[in-house]
């Protein structure tokens, strides 16, 4: 492995751990803000908590090194936007009807969503063993989904966490286009507005706001969770592209279902086990594959 590939390896990582972040701290605070609000304030503090973080550089003149969006970027820009508006409406509606647990495991189909779309529509290279870990988060995702094996019905909650998911990985194509261009600014336009768009559908569908301090912890969630976590995101994304930032990104899920058993003293179900074991092997494979 490269000098190159290790340090993408490490932002992926650093934005998996940011990430981690999410599930079970949005599932404590679904309590008392409504899902698309929450997806709302979480892009809005990822926004404006970049935003400052932008200005703070541009003080310090660090700005002029990175490349700026331009009219041609503009087509993924806007794809970008409205995928960021649709995942987390889907996602925070999926956690507020599943466990935190399921949610985090389940998260990691955006590896194969964001794989299977850098194969078929941007042509990126798969390999075999990558095929066989994708296999396998998949059997995992669908042994989390099936609320009852017997009648084979699903969890609505799993259904919209996987939607979450496909939009994910068709967003997460389209800013592997803009990722040679500066973060910040990608950030900073993700956040505002798509967290803007959010706040629109929210305030439209009768969703109230709620009060001042859980807005205050749903922003400063969102600029961890989702400001520095897409930054490093699309840095390990410069060294190592979109299908294989996102099998070392697997990381995320394991370190947010961690969290939620001890936040939530969850007591995991006999299924869940066994996908986990199964996303593990995945996870596994999938980074080993990427690895050489």
């Amino acid at each position: 492995m490269t000098d190159k590939q290790k340090r993408g390896v490490l932002f992926a990582i650093l934005a998996a751990a940011f990430y981690a972040l999410n599930s079970p701290l949005s599932k404590l605070l679904l309590d008392q803000v409504p899902p698309t609000m929450m997806a709302a304030f979480l892009y809005l503090g990822a926004g404006l908590g970049m935003a400052a973080l932008q200005a703070v550089k541009a003080g310090g003149g660090l700005n002029g090194r990175e490349q700026k969006l331009t009219r041609k970027e503009l087509p993924y820009t806007v794809g970008m936007v409205l995928l960021d508006i649709a995942a987390p409406i889907a996602l925070m509606i999926g956690i507020s009807r599943t466990s935190a647990a399921n949610a985090s495991l389940l998260n990691n189909f955006e590896i194969v969503a964001t794989s299977l779309i850098a194969l078929l529509i941007f042509r990126e290279a798969i390999s075999r063993k990558l095929w066989l870990g994708i296999g396998l988060v998949t059997l995992s995702s669908m042994i989390l989904s099936v609320q009852e094996l017997r009648s084979l019905s699903f969890s609505a909650g799993s259904l919209f966490v996987l939607a979450a998911c496909i939009c994910w990985g068709f967003e997460n194509n389209c800013t592997r286009m803009l990722s040679s261009k500066d973060p910040t600014q990608i950030v900073v336009i993700k956040g505002i507005f798509s967290g803007l768009g959010s706040l629109i559908v929210a305030l439209a569908t009768g969703e109230a706001l709620p009060g001042l301090p859980s807005i205050l912890g749903a922003l400063a969630l969102g600029f961890v969770a989702y400001g520095l976590s897409i930054v490093f995101y699309i840095y390990a994304q410069r060294e190592l592209g979109a299908a294989k930032t996102s099998a070392y990104y697997a990381v995320a899920p394991f370190i947010g279902v961690a969290l939620s058993l001890l936040i939530f003293a969850e007591i995991p179900s006999v299924s869940f086990l066994i996908a986990l074991a199964v996303m593990i092997a995945g996870a596994y494979i999938v980074t080993v594959a990427d690895a050489q």
